[in-house]
């Protein structure tokens, strides 16, 4: 799926053969940038399944569609080259799981998207997969689980963890997908 990720579609050819749906094409069509959509996920919990789906029926659209390879990172801080993919995407979907909170970098991304929601107009979809949003708006159960451990690591007062927090809540508040199949 990385390699296939990799590739770029030639834009005029996506343009002229393949109509995305309203939301996604009126997006993408609205600003020059290197990647239609960006991924946001914790792969853990939906590589293999939702992640995987989503993906294919996105490349079958001629989507063009950012997806980070997790075994790559060596730490917890997200890379410039992940940065500029976040800053160069029309779109970002961002699929809350039950453990996406709990890894540092998924709060690195979710806060960097936000951010570019804000400051370059990113649009901004949220999937809630088998979470609730107010799970992720005030942390609870599995987030607030790892709210509480990043907290400890970091710093009860930390202001990283804070920027986290925020990112969650206007992330969490947004209209999106609930895929809540519990």
């Amino acid at each position: 799926m990385r390699d296939k990720a990799a590739t770029r579609p030639d834009t005029k050819h996506f343009e002229e053969s393949h109509q995305p749906s309203s939301a996604l094409k009126a997006a993408s069509l609205n600003l020059e940038r290197n990647y239609h959509v960006f991924l946001s996920f914790r792969g853990t919990d939906i590589r293999n399944n939702f992640l995987g789906h989503l993906y294919a029926a996105l490349d079958h659209k001629g989507i063009y569609t950012y997806v980070d390879s997790e075994e790559l990172r060596k730490d917890e801080r997200i890379t410039p080259a992940l940065i500029k993919a976040i800053e160069d995407s029309r779109i970002a979907i961002i699929i809350f799981s039950e453990d996406y909170a709990s890894s540092s970098w998924c709060l690195e991304e979710v806060e960097k998207i936000m951010e570019c929601k804000e400051q370059r107009g990113l649009t901004v979809f949220p999937v809630f997969y088998k979470v609730e949003p107010k799970e992720v708006r005030t942390p609870r159960g599995s987030y607030r689980e790892a709210m509480v451990k990043h907290e400890n690591k970091f710093g009860r007062d930390s202001e990283k963890v804070k920027r986290w927090k925020k990112a969650l809540y206007d992330a969490g508040s947004l209209s999106g997908w609930d895929l809540n199949d519990k």
